[in-house]
């Protein structure tokens, strides 16, 4: 193994659990799961995801890869379809499937495997039963949510409730694209993803400065997945219109959004070396943490590589983004 450890933030699953419920109720929701030689499909509302390797739900072959390219942990999180496009305690069912499915993949790889808690964000009260029963299970080390839900923003009212039980419990929340802004548009040549992914994780945070959420929860970590998407690159954009415009009055003059930008942490999947080093030289080495999008062809297929082989990264901000910074915010150390 690697003399590094390293951890992987971003490595996606789905536990056979949530598998099951999603088979048996998601027909409710036009969903469901579906299987065949080249591996499986997973539909929830109107998105669907396939076919899937079956590595994605076996964490016996999730591990031996995982000790074929170097990596010592992954944080476990779920992706789209998630657990919105359900209602009530469909979404509530999908979502504890899921973290007891992460359960079981710790208990079976205690080492190895850790569990980003899924909650029904969209049925707030629901929410906070649901985190506050997965915080105290085994090998459960975060939060997960969707960049937007349904129709709402994570700035909005509606889920302080949520923040405030996450914050109580000191746990840091990772964030995910799932429902990309003007989908009709990006439709052609997957820009869904190429380009819809990065936007959505730059409107999240820009909703989470800008509404007071970030004030509001002082010591709350916030993880932006691809290397924090467009948010690092168009900041300076971002403080030029906090400065000068009158949406901005209600804002503290002095805290824009250059000063929130190590608020947040952010995974190395961009893609770039470039874009790598100026995330790393903008928002310093300890905010990076080793990612991969596990096990998507959008993803890393040996994510320590792109650390290790950067020419620009020297090696005490190597240790950090390999596995330091996600050791001390999943509480691992």
């Amino acid at each position: 193994m690697h003399a590094h450890s390293p951890i992987d933030i971003h490595a996606h699953f789905y536990p056979p659990e949530y598998l099951k419920i999603l088979e048996r109720n998601g027909h409710r929701y036009g969903g469901g799961v579906s299987s065949g030689a080249e591996g499986f499909t997973v539909t929830g509302g109107a998105v669907s995801m396939g076919p899937l390797p079956f590595k994605f739900m076996d964490v016996e072959l999730r591990v031996a890869e995982m000790d074929e390219i170097g990596v010592e942990i992954h944080a476990l999180s779920l992706t789209a379809p998630m657990v919105d496009f359900a209602d009530g305690e469909d979404a509530l069912a999908l979502a504890a499937a899921f973290n007891d499915g992460c359960v079981a993949a710790h208990e079976r790889f205690p080492d190895r495997l850790v569990g980003l808690a899924m909650l029904p964000w969209h049925e707030p009260a629901l929410a906070v039963k649901e985190l506050e029963r997965a915080a105290a299970l085994p090998g459960m080390r975060g939060v997960y949510s969707m960049t937007r839900v349904r129709g709402g923003e994570l700035g909005d009212e509606a889920y302080l409730p949520i923040f405030e039980a996450i914050d109580g419990l000191g746990l840091p929340l990772f964030l995910h694209p799932v429902h990309v802004v003007d989908p009709e548009r990006l439709a052609r040549y997957y820009l869904t993803n190429l380009l819809g992914n990065p936007m959505e994780s730059g409107i999240a945070a820009a909703h989470l400065i800008f509404s007071g959420t970030l004030d509001r929860f002082p010591n709350l970590d916030v993880c932006l997945p691809h290397a924090g998407g467009v948010f690092p690159y168009v900041v300076g954009r971002l403080q030029h219109g906090h400065n000068v415009r009158p949406e901005m009055a209600h804002r503290d003059p002095d805290m824009g959004p250059m000063e929130y930008i190590r608020r947040f942490h952010y995974d190395t999947v961009s893609h770039s070396d470039k874009a790598l080093a100026y995330l790393i030289d903008l928002v310093g080495a300890d905010r990076v943490m080793l990612g991969s999008d596990y096990c998507f062809d959008m993803g890393y297929e040996r994510p320590v590589e792109v650390v290790t082989g950067h020419g620009g990264i020297n090696e005490s901000a190597r240790e950090k983004i390999l596995s330091g910074n996600a050791k001390r915010l999943l509480g691992l150390a």
